[in-house]
This record gives structure tokens, sequence and C-alpha cells, in this order.
């Protein structure tokens, strides 16, 4: 099942939290084959001043190809524990979905019509959190996720 982080905004090549995104690439497309979960691509979007939301909203949606699954990050949406989250990877990936996209907004959110299409709204907690580091704490629990299915000793919850 193919993982897509697909954020609005481009992080600078030696920025920390780029670091940390690409490091957990490179991590879940290791172990990851070997239970079914990867490759993971994170995918940069273009973010424009004019018209930012409603433009943004149209570049994440546009991401989203036939079939996948749509998982808008989103402060009031849904929380899970590393474990449950594992679970509904899994899940996801045992029902024959083939790719997952998640979807970052901006610095000022994500457009309406992106929480309504989605077929899942994820809270990474109740605090607001810059986009950049969103990506490396999405990735984190993506790798978290993989390392729980595969009884990988990283997980010690």
């Amino acid at each position: 099942m193919r993982i897509v982080i697909a954020a609005i905004g481009r992080g600078r090549k030696e920025a920390p939290e780029t670091t940390l995104t690409n490091e957990y690439v490179q991590r879940i497309a290791g172990l990851g084959a070997s239970i079914g979960i990867g490759p993971m691509e994170v995918r940069e979007l273009e973010d424009r001043p004019a018209g930012r939301q409603q433009r943004e909203g149209d570049l994440l949606l546009a991401q989203i190809g036939n079939g996948a699954l749509s998982v808008a990050l989103d402060g009031a949406g849904r929380s899970f524990t590393s474990e449950a989250f594992a679970k509904w990877l899994a899940t996801k990936r045992d029902e024959g979905c083939r790719e997952i996209v998640f979807l970052i907004g901006g610095a000022d959110g994500l457009a309406e019509k992106v929480r309504q299409q989605a077929n899942l709204q994820l809270s990474l907690g109740a605090m607001t959190w810059p986009h950049m580091l969103a990506r490396a704490m999405l990735s984190e629990q993506i790798y978290r996720a993989v390392t729980i299915l595969a009884n990988h000793p990283y997980h010690r919850g």
C-alpha cells in the first residue's frame, strides 16, 4: 500500500524537519516492504498568495488518485493512539487499499472542501503545529505504525 504525504510549501533541504522526514521515508521503504506498506513519498506543492487557501485546496485534492483513500490532517479530526493508528493502517491495507494520501495544508490551514472530501480527518493533537513539523510528526507515526505491525522493537509503548 503506497503512502503519499501531499503538503503545501517547500521545506529547506538542510532544515532539521526536512532531514527528519526524509529519514522516516527511508526507514519505511526498508521495513514497510516486508509488511506491504510503502513506499512513502512526500509531495511538496507550491503555495501562492493569491486566493491561497482555495488554490491550496485544489492542489491538494489533485493529488488524490482514483481509488486512493484521503486523510486530511486537521486539529479537529480523529485522534488515534499509535497502536490504534497501526491497526487502522493494517485494516486499510488488508481491505485492498492501494494508496493513502495524507493532506497537509499551509499556514492558513485546509480549505473546507478538502476537509469535506477527505475519507478521514486526522488530528496529531489539539495544539497547532507548523506544517513542516507536522510532516515530520506524521512520518514518524507512520514509521512507528510499520514497526508495530512488523513486531520491530522501535515501539515500546
